[in-house]
């Protein structure tokens, strides 16, 4: 079995937003959550979407 989709982390500054699932990264920042899902999008080979201003996800396409 191959996972073509799936999101990979999860990226907030709310951790009240976020439920387990995929791993879960908290920033005390706007401006670090910007640089661990840019990391994150590199190191996974996913692409970083924003769902709000507080959170992002990163896909595998």
């Amino acid at each position: 079995m191959v996972l073509e989709k799936a999101i990979l982390a999860t990226i907030t500054t709310d951790a009240r937003k976020v439920t387990a699932g995929a791993s879960i990264f908290i920033c005390e920042t706007k401006e670090e959550m910007d640089k661990v899902a840019a990391n994150l999008e590199a190191i996974l080979d996913g692409i970083s979407h924003a769902l709000s201003d507080e959170i992002y996800i990163i896909v595998k396409h």
